[in-house]
C-alpha cells in the first residue's frame, strides 16, 4: 500500500491494516490510528501532529528524531521502536510496551509512563525529568546518565537497572525494586527511597543529602560506599 505524500489529515483508521505501508510524508495530523496495524510501515517524515496512537501496534519502527510531543499512544505496542531524540514531552504512554526500544537522548519530560512495560529499553542520556514511571517495569533498562529529576517511580521494577551516573535528585523512588541495579554515580540528592530494595545493588559513588530518605534495611558498608554532600 502506497500513501506516500498523501493527506489523511483527521482521517478515522481504527484498527486499519497498514503492515508494510508506505506512508513517508503523509499528513497523519490529527488522524485516528488507535488499534492499527502499523507493522513495519513506513513512517518517515509523516506528520502525526495530534494523532490518537493509541493501543496501535508499532512494532519495530523507526520514529527516531520525530516531534511527538503531548501524543496519545497509550497501551501501545512499541517493542523494538527506534525512538532516538525523539521528543515525547507530555506524552501519555501510559501501559505501553516499550521492551528493547532504543530511547537515546529522548525527551520524555513530564511523560506518562505508568505501568508501562519497558524492559531492557536504552534510556541512555535520555530525559525523564518529571516523568511519572509508578508501577512501571524496567527490569534490565539502562539509563545510564538519564536525568530523572523530580521523577516518580514508586513501586516501579528496577532490577538489575543500570543508572550509573543518572540524576535523580529528588525522585520518588518509594517501594521500588532495585535489586542488582547498578547506581554507581548516581546523584540520589532529596530522593525518597523509602521501603525499596537496594539488595545486591551497587551503590558505591552515589550521592545524597540530609533531605535523601534512605531505606531503613540499608546496611552500614552500602552507606559507608556513598558519598553524602
Amino acid at each position: 500500500m502506497n500513501f506516500s505524500d498523501s493527506n489523511l489529515k483527521g482521517a478515522n483508521l481504527t484498527a486499519a491494516h497498514l503492515e508494510g505501508a508506505n506512508l513517508e510524508w503523509a499528513d497523519l495530523t490529527g488522524s485516528n490510528l488507535s488499534e492499527a496495524h502499523l507493522e513495519g510501515a513506513n513512517l518517515e517524515w509523516a506528520d502525526l501532529k495530534g494523532a490518537n496512537l493509541s493501543e496501535a501496534h508499532l512494532e519495530g519502527a523507526n520514529l527516531s528524531g520525530r516531534d511527538l510531543k503531548g501524543m496519545n499512544l497509550s497501551k501501545a505496542n512499541l517493542t523494538g521502536v527506534n525512538l532516538k531524540e525523539a521528543d515525547l514531552k507530555g506524552a501519555n504512554l501510559e501501559g505501553a510496551i516499550l521492551e528493547g526500544a532504543n530511547l537515546f537522548r529522548t525527551n520524555l519530560e513530564g511523560a506518562f509512563l505508568q505501568g508501562a512495560s519497558l524492559r531492557a529499553a536504552r534510556f541512555i542520556q535520555a530525559n525523564l525529568e518529571g516523568a511519572n514511571l509508578e508501577g512501571a517495569d524496567l527490569k534490565g533498562a539502562s539509563l545510564k546518565a538519564a536525568r530523572l529529576i523530580q521523577a516518580n517511580l514508586e513501586g516501579a521494577i528496577l532490577e538489575g537497572a543500570d543508572l550509573k551516573g543518572a540524576n535523580l535528585e529528588g525522585a520518588h523512588l518509594k517501594g521500588a525494586n532495585l535489586y542488582l541495579a547498578d547506581l554507581m554515580g548516581a546523584n540520589l540528592s532529596g530522593a525518597n527511597l523509602e521501603g525499596a530494595n537496594l539488595m545486591a545493588a551497587n551503590l558505591k559513588g552515589a550521592t545524597y543529602d540530609d533531605s535523601t530518605r534512605l531505606p531503613s534495611t540499608l546496611s552500614p558498608s552500602k552507606l559507608a560506599s556513598m558519598y553524602k554532600v
